[in-house]
Parts: C-alpha cells; structure tokens; sequence
C-alpha cells in the first residue's frame, strides 16, 4: 500500500532521530518516495548525510540552499506528498505545531501541508504528562492529525511506556493501514450516480434585489469531495457561492429555486442517490418588477408565493433503487419537524442541524448533527464539516 506514495518525513531534536533511519528504509523497502525535512535541532542528533543516504534525496532543512541560494518551497512539499510523518516529534515542535509558530523550515511546511499528518511523539515521560504537552496533543488530534503514541508497554526503569517514539515498524505499519482504509473508501460508491444540491437560492424582487439566505455551501461542497472520494460520480447543483470544487466533479450553477428544480427533476433519473443540502428558499415574490422598486412614503408590500418543493418532487419519483438524503435546518421543535420531513419528503434518512447550536450551520466551518431514519437516531458531536460529510456518507453506504 505503500509503493509510489510520496512521504515528507520531518524529524525534530530528539535523541530519537535515530530511529528515523529506521523508518525511512522500512518506506523505501516498501516502494515509498521519501523527502525528509529536519530541524536544525534534529542534526545536532542525526546528520543530513546519512538521512540522505537512506532517502536518496537531499534532506531540507533551511528556507534557502546554503551554496546557491535556491528557495525551498515548503508550499510545494505540501502539494506533492501524499502524507506527512513528523517522527520523532518533542514537546517544543509540538507546541509550535498546535499554535501556528512558524519559525522553522519543518513547521511551514506543515503548515501548508494539504495531506494527512502522522505525529509520532517522543519525549521523557514528565514531559508527555505535563498538561501542555497534552493540550497541544488533544488540539492537534481535534484538527484532524494522527497521533501515533507509544503502546502500554513497559520500560526497564518500571515506568509507563507513553512518551517514547513508536517502534519504526509500528509507525510505517500505520501508513500501510491508512493508505489501505483510504483505497477501500475510494471504492464504496464506485459505479454510483449521485446528486448534490448546495447553496442558497435567490428568489429576485427586481434587477437589485432577492429573497435569499446565509447559506455558504461549505456543507454541500463538503459531501460532493467525499462521494468524489469514494468513487461515484458527482454532480453537483449549486446555488450562488464562492466556492470551488474538485475538476471531476460535474458542477451546475443556478440562480432560483425554480432553476434548480427543474434540473433536479432532470438529473434524478440519472443518479443513484440524491442529497439535497441546498438552502431552498421556501418563498418568491409573487411579482417581479423589471425595473428597481423606488422608495416611497408608504411602507411597501410584497406578496410571496410558495416555491416548487424539491425534496417533495424527486421522493414522489424515487424509485426502488433510489436513495434521498433530505436535511431539515430548524429553529424549534427540531426532532418532531425532522420526523415530518421525513414522510412528507419520502427520504431515507434526514440530517437534522440547527440554529440553536452556536457556530454551527450558516457560514461556519462547523456543524453539529442528527441523523434520523425510521428506524433509529444517530447524534454526532460538533464537528468540522468536512468530518460531517464524512459521517453523513458512511451512512449513505450503510444502506446502498
């Protein structure tokens, strides 16, 4: 699982950096592309040569080479590694990891790493047990890094293991399971049709003017990159936003409701699963004016009239192949109006978020959810979106 795998190795100033040699030929025994990076407190305990050696590429270590002065770009380590290892990893390099301190070739370059990051810890036990060092654990952990921590195992001194650096095998075996769990996600929806709505619609008053929402639709996007992830193909309906989406993912632009039930009435018979996350305004002006309504002295009244229901329509056509996801965003009365929507929209299972949740739902990176089905409830703690997505689809898989 590991062979052509692109792995930036950083190593920190701990006397185990030698057990990084370790490491970078169990890699390279295994077909593994390995760049090390290391601190300037890592040589003082490893050289540059002998990782060189092993890595058969030259180790970086400073922003600039010393003789000609070319530009390491850790932007462009971020972008080419398919995973970054930080072992060993101390207590300082940590906490400069959880805080953002940037002052090191190694800490940019994690920082601008778009990969999945391994953090192999290594340091004496008071330190590992010191609430610090286990606060900057926890953070980085909850931001979505893979802590690889010593086992329960025992020194000779009779102390707790915990601190040490993982066994080299250990760790390199961690990469194999990760890479080989991520080439089973990517052949869940294989051969799966699946389509998306996100987004907010605006419904125009005239020219200058719409009925509309707060919707960014990180949530929508957030499930079109994981169903792309795992193989289906994704298209994508879309409200206005300023986000960008994957190139392999069929991305529609619309404007109003209507635009996008008309397309979702159109694709569905296409698609495997239909996920409607998409802000749907529930009302339109009755009259549209073809040029911009002055101000007056009198209070202006605007009729609205119900927009198509989206939800409603594709679960009437849902045949016996389909699945629908339907999400109910509430401020009130959350689970009884979730179970409604549940019938009335024919889905096979809703995720229920709501407003009363602070620094959940509109324009944030966060949301905090409940799946409900006619069979169970499912909470989930708040959590990034991206992570949401990634519950929400497991679900999904559950009953393909």
């Amino acid at each position: 699982m590991l062979k052509g795998k692109k792995i930036v190795l950083g190593i920190t100033g701990s006397i185990a950096a030698y057990k990084s040699c370790l490491i970078i030929r169990e890699l390279k025994r295994k077909g593994a592309e390995v760049q090390v990076v290391i601190t300037p407190a890592g040589k003082e305990f490893i050289t540059p040569i002998t990782l060189s050696a092993l890595s058969q590429n030259a180790v970086i270590s400073e922003f600039f080479a010393q003789r000609d002065g070319t530009w390491h770009s850790h932007v462009d380590l971020g972008l080419w590694a398919d995973a970054m290892l930080i072992a060993p990893c101390t207590a300082a390099s940590l906490g400069k990891m959880a805080h953002g301190i940037a002052d090191n070739m190694l800490i940019t370059t994690y920082l601008s790493m778009k990969a999945p990051v391994f953090i192999a810890p290594a340091m004496d036990l008071d330190m590992y047990r010191h609430p610090s060092t286990q606060e900057n654990l926890h953070t980085l952990a909850a931001r979505g890094n893979q802590i690889i921590e010593a086992g329960d195992g025992f020194l000779a001194s009779g102390l707790e293991g915990k601190g040490r650096m993982e066994e080299p095998e250990t760790i390199v075996a961690r990469l194999e399971a990760f890479f080989a769990y991520e080439a089973k996600l990517n052949e869940e929806l294989k051969g799966k049709k699946v389509l998306i709505t996100a987004g907010p619609t605006y419904e125009k008053i005239d020219p200058v003017r719409f009925i509309g929402n707060y919707s960014s639709g990180k949530m929508g996007f957030a499930l079109a990159e994981e169903c792309c992830r795992r193989g289906a193909e994704v298209t994508l309906v879309t409200g206005p936003v300023s986000m960008k989406c994957s190139a392999n993912i069929q991305r529609i632009d619309v404007e109003s409701c209507q635009e996008m039930y008309n397309l979702c009435v159109r694709e569905f018979a296409k698609n495997d699963v239909a996920i409607l996350c998409a802000a749907v305004s529930d009302f339109k002006p009755k009259c549209y004016s073809e040029t911009k309504v002055k101000r007056g002295a009198n209070n202006l009244y605007l009729e609205l009239e119900p927009t198509q229901d989206i939800a409603a329509t594709l679960g009437a056509q849902k045949a016996a192949h389909q699945k629908i996801i339907a999400f109910a965003l509430e401020t009130n009365e959350e689970e009884s109006n979730a179970r409604k929507k549940l019938e009335k929209k024919n889905a096979d299972f809703i995720v229920l978020n709501s407003t009363r949740i602070k620094g959940t739902t509109f324009q944030s990176d966060e949301n905090q959810i409940t799946i409900i089905s006619k069979k169970e409830k499912k909470a989930y703690e708040k959590k990034k979106k991206t992570d949401v997505a990634f519950d929400i689809i497991n679900e999904l898989v559950s009953i393909l």
